[in-house]
């Protein structure tokens, strides 16, 4: 693996193929890893990108239900050199990279784009009692006015009324 130092291309997403459901113990343990070997500065996050909707029984009631976009797959934002690499790779449940032979091949990014792996923005465009909609998630299609927005400018509350009473959304 030592050419893999001389196409490092700085943090990018890779994909690590692992054993059928134990994509979120091969998150995990990364994540441990990581921690415990302070290589925070090689390996900056561990997903399982996952769909939730809600289900209605029989009897009316709902059930919200997650199912994993890619099963048998993880994604690793990560700096790819010889340690990031032995790290992931030798994590038990991991298979290997996706990437030609034993070449990890990193995500592009209108595939991070596309896959909502990462949201990157910009510009910041809402402001404190605009009216918004929900566009995905359990309360897709409700309205709102925005009440609070955090300090990063990456999550808001929303305030959206029902016809039985009013819910905050965040």
């Amino acid at each position: 693996m030592s050419n893999i130092d001389e196409k490092n291309l700085g943090p990018r997403w890779y994909v690590a193929h692992t054993y059928t459901g134990y994509e979120n113990k091969v998150k995990l343990s990364i994540e441990k890893i990581v921690e415990n070997r302070g290589l925070g500065h090689l390996i900056y996050d561990v997903q399982v990108p996952v769909t939730t909707e809600v289900v209605v029984n029989d009897k009316g009631e709902e059930k919200i239900i997650e199912t994993k976009v890619f099963p048998s797959y993880v994604l690793v934002k990560m700096r790819m050199n010889d340690e990031s690499w032995h790290v992931v790779r030798n994590t038990t449940g991991v298979t290997g990279f996706v990437g030609p032979g034993s070449e990890p091949t990193p995500l592009t990014d209108a595939e991070v784009e596309m896959f909502s792996v990462e949201v990157v923005s910009d510009e910041f465009k809402f402001n404190l009692g605009d009216k918004v909609k929900v566009v995905s998630g359990i309360f897709e299609g409700y309205s709102g006015i925005i009440q609070e927005i955090s300090e990063d400018k990456k999550s808001l509350t929303i305030l959206a009324s029902t016809e039985r009473r009013d819910i905050p959304i965040m």
